[in-house]
């Protein structure tokens, strides 16, 4: 049972709540569930990435300044939002859909069942070393 005063208080389990969590409870389900998950794989794939919640949105940075990737709902999905993902190889024959952005790339989930862990994962990892090479060729 959730006891809450009024519509402006926030039920106690979200109350001190990092925002980027809030949001993400915030979702509706089937893609509540969807991000939740995509959250656990992120935390396996990169466990020493950060949770921030910049532009109403949840992201995970490398450090305080290299964003990584964040989560993203729309009203027919939700979607694992990739820095420089347009540098990315479709090596395992996933499309990753542009949507006229130039660096920012989305994998795409409509339930629960289309995401393929190992998938997530190598992209994940690809996107790590993609962002140490980057980051070592501007030093």
């Amino acid at each position: 049972m959730v006891l809450t005063l009024s519509r402006k208080h926030k039920p106690y389990y979200l109350a001190a709540m990092n925002p980027a969590l809030e949001n993400t409870h915030n979702v509706p389900e089937p893609f509540r569930a969807i991000m939740m998950y995509l959250q656990l794989l992120v935390e396996v794939a990169r466990p020493n990435a950060q949770l921030m919640y910049k532009w109403h949105l949840p992201f995970y940075y490398l450090d305080k300044k290299s964003l990584f990737c964040f989560l993203n709902y729309r009203k027919t999905f939700a979607d694992l939002g990739l820095a420089y993902g347009d540098a990315l190889r479709d090596k395992q024959g996933v499309s990753i859909a542009g949507e006229n952005r130039n660096m920012m790339r989305p994998l795409c989930f409509y339930k629960l069942e289309d995401i393929d862990d190992t998938v997530v994962i190598e992209t994940l990892q690809e996107l790590e070393l993609l962002r140490e090479t980057t980051k070592k060729t501007r030093s």
